[in-house]
């Protein structure tokens, strides 16, 4: 086979990792961790959204639509349970339990739709913490 048919049938194969179950999974879960509009919980509603003094964000701007994050299913454990499973499936290697979270890696079996979806999450949940540019995993998410 030329150097040319190789990069041609490149173009057409799909990283057949994509449809691994716990990946198809953990993207479903990325489209359902917010809802559409601003947070309605009852601290938002009091005040007025104005969320100072929250320790993690409720309402996001996602490229220009206003999302909330969905409490009851995005918290740190579930969030690190769901890509716990999706990492394994497509690295085949465990999700490293501290340190830096290789976000580059995470946007490999996501669909490109829900990357602005990943970094809010993240943070949200309390699973990561931006320290100087890095996301760290937070150990208190693995419990």
């Amino acid at each position: 086979m030329s150097t040319d048919e190789k990069m041609t049938g490149d173009l057409f194969e799909v990283d057949k990792r994509l449809a691994l179950k716990p990946v198809v999974d953990f993207n479903t879960y990325l489209l359902a961790a917010f809802g559409d509009g601003p947070c309605t919980c009852v601290r938002c509603v009091a005040s007025a959204g104005d969320e100072t003094g929250y320790e993690f964000q409720h309402t996001f701007n996602l490229q220009g639509q206003q999302a909330n994050r969905r409490f009851a299913s995005t918290a740190g454990s579930d969030v690190l349970l769901m890509l716990k499973k999706a990492w394994l499936s497509y690295t085949k290697t465990e999700l490293p339990g501290s340190g830096n979270l290789a976000l580059d890696t995470v946007k490999d079996f996501v669909e490109p739709q829900l990357h602005k979806r990943l970094l809010a999450l993240f943070l949200a949940s309390g699973l990561v913490k931006d320290m100087d540019g890095e996301l760290r995993i937070q150990a208190q998410a693995m419990v």
